[in-house]
C-alpha cells in the first residue's frame, strides 16, 4: 500500500515523490508538528473538485425561481436632473 501521510520534513525532502504520488495514486496529506495541515492532490483532482456540477443554464433552470414571473421591462423616462 502506497504511504499517503507525510510529516512536513519528509514532505520536504521527498517532494518530487510526494507530488508523484499525488499524481498518479491518491491525495497525499502532509502533517506538521503531529496535526493535518495540508492535501496535495493532482492538477485533474482540482480541477474535478472544483467543477460545478450544472452549466449556468441548468443552473437557472432548476432555479425555485424559474417559474417566477419577472418583470424585465426598463424605465423609458428620462434621467434626473442633477446639479454639478
Amino acid at each position: 500500500m502506497e504511504q499517503n501521510i507525510w510529516q512536513l520534513q519528509d514532505a520536504k525532502s521527498k517532494f518530487s515523490q510526494l507530488v508523484d504520488s499525488a499524481i498518479h495514486h491518491r491525495p497525499q496529506f502532509v502533517t506538521k508538528h503531529g496535526s493535518n495541515a495540508v492535501v496535495i492532490i493532482s492538477f485533474e483532482d482540482y480541477i474535478r473538485f472544483i467543477k460545478p456540477k450544472d452549466d449556468l443554464v441548468s443552473f437557472f433552470r432548476n432555479s425555485p425561481l424559474a417559474e417566477s414571473e419577472l418583470d424585465f421591462s426598463r424605465n423609458k423616462d428620462m434621467p434626473r436632473d442633477i446639479e454639478l
